[in-house]
């Protein structure tokens, strides 16, 4: 099956590639019409299959709604470059041309969003798309597939696949008619897929892992960096690449910024994402949760302190899904397991620091480099985390939401590739081709 669509998505490109950008554009808007018309179908959809609660879904759409609208308008930016001769009568000139047929592989826990980034992106700068979602979140994809067929794109422009990773992802990535694949998942998984692409010279968008800091220093509004932070961390249950996962805090605040923490975690509903009080749904299976289980016994075991949540729900309302509590988790030392591994679920790691030196240190401890947060009334310390966080992004005196005309990605091992989202993207869907013209 895939190979057909594979063949489809090729042939295709063909003819997609030499509808003008800004015709291309128009097919976009109108898929964004129809997006926006059916905002409450898709936010319902991916509750539903995903459990974030339905407000977070709605917001997901609403976000991917107004992100298209920037991508789209990206078909009348895919700017070249001229420059003069060394030669009298020739002009020289590098036009962007797509780079052929992606495999766009995204995740379950933005099944709305992630597939939209990759799909549109391709679509405007004239690539044709092969879409695998995840195994678990597949309906909001197929949702997207329909509408995109309703705004009358050009058959094989858009394909969807589903299955296994191992089954279809590895064969899409693999095979000579890719020619870019955009991927968004864990790292080690990423890695394969990097290992995989190289034998073609096959071109890479990986975004991976993160487990990202958030610094607290000189900060007197330390009710809002709680809030930032809580936010941060618990939402879609902390199951997010951007999810603030340690608080690095000085000693002489740290006592003070537990307290607000634990107020605000201990304020948090859990419960079915339908529910319009529920603030943190469901994580996405039961392996997440236990391997959250799994990770509050390591955390035992190196000796720190679970100061709330730390369990499983599962009486009552909570025996028909995968419930954890928000949790908090203090007495940890930057060498623990617990705060150098990315855990992924509704839990928040607090690290006690005597100087900022060392909060810098703590930061950069970890394999990843995805974003990273400071709060400090003090700017030459946010200057000067700025300019020493491994981190593809800093956020100084906010939580870790990105903005999606802004350039999204990671250094270390948290991403490989031209950053995504914002107008970076063409450096992945498009490359170059230079032409030497000799004029009389």
């Amino acid at each position: 099956m895939w190979i057909k669509l594979l063949k489809s998505a090729h042939e295709a490109l063909l003819i997609w590639k030499k509808v003008p950008a800004s015709e291309r554009a128009q097919f976009i808007y109108r898929f964004i019409e129809l997006l926006d018309e059916n905002k409450e179908r898709l936010g319902k959809a991916l509750c539903r299959e995903q459990g974030k609660p339905l407000n977070e879904a709605l917001t997901e759409v609403t976000r991917g709604v107004s992100e298209m609208r920037f991508v789209a308008g990206e078909a009348v930016r895919l700017e070249g470059l001229t420059l003069p001769s060394d030669r009298r009568g020739v002009i020289n000139m590098a036009v962007r041309v797509p780079i052929g047929v992606v495999a766009a592989i995204t995740p379950w826990n933005f099944p709305v969003l992630t597939p939209l980034r990759k799909v549109i992106p391709a679509l405007i700068c004239g690539c044709t798309v092969v879409l695998k979602p995840a195994t678990n979140t597949p309906l909001t994809s197929v949702i997207i597939t329909e509408l995109l067929e309703k705004a009358l794109l050009p058959a094989g422009t858009i394909n969807l696949v589903i299955g296994s990773g191992r089954k279809v992802g590895d064969a899409l990535v693999g095979h000579p008619l890719v020619k870019g694949v955009s991927f968004t998942g864990s790292t080690q998984v990423g890695r394969n897929i990097y290992e995989t692409a190289a034998k073609n010279f096959t071109k890479v968008q990986l975004e991976l892992g993160g487990n990202n800091p958030a610094v607290v220093a000189e900060y007197q509004d330390l009710e809002d960096g709680a809030s930032q932070i809580v936010a941060g961390c618990y939402g879609n249950a902390g199951q997010r690449c951007t999810a603030i996962g340690r608080v690095i805090v000085l000693d002489k605040q740290a006592d003070e910024l537990e307290k607000l923490l634990v107020e605000k975690i201990q304020a948090f509903k859990v419960g079915n994402g339908m529910d319009p009080d529920t603030k943190i749904g469901p994580v996405v299976s039961e392996s997440a949760r236990q391997t959250l289980v799994n990770y509050m016994e390591l955390a035992k075991k190196e000796g720190a302190h679970i100061v709330v949540g730390g369990r499983s729900l599962t009486e009552g309302q909570y025996q028909n899904g995968y419930y954890f509590e928000p949790t908090l988790i203090s007495g940890v030392s930057p060498d623990m397991a617990v705060a150098k591994e990315e855990i992924f679920g509704p839990v928040l790691i607090l690290i006690r620091v005597s100087s900022f030196d060392e909060a810098i240190t703590v930061s950069n401890n970890t394999e990843y480099g995805l974003t990273a947060s400071v709060f400090t009334d003090n700017m030459n310390l946010a200057y000067r985390y700025l300019e020493d966080v491994e981190s593809g992004m800093v956020h100084i005196n906010n939580g870790t939401v990105s903005e999606g005309h802004m350039p999204f990605g990671g250094v270390k091992n948290s991403g490989v590739g031209p950053y995504s989202i914002g107008g970076t993207n063409k450096d992945f869907y498009t490359e170059l081709k230079v032409a030497y013209i000799q004029h009389k």
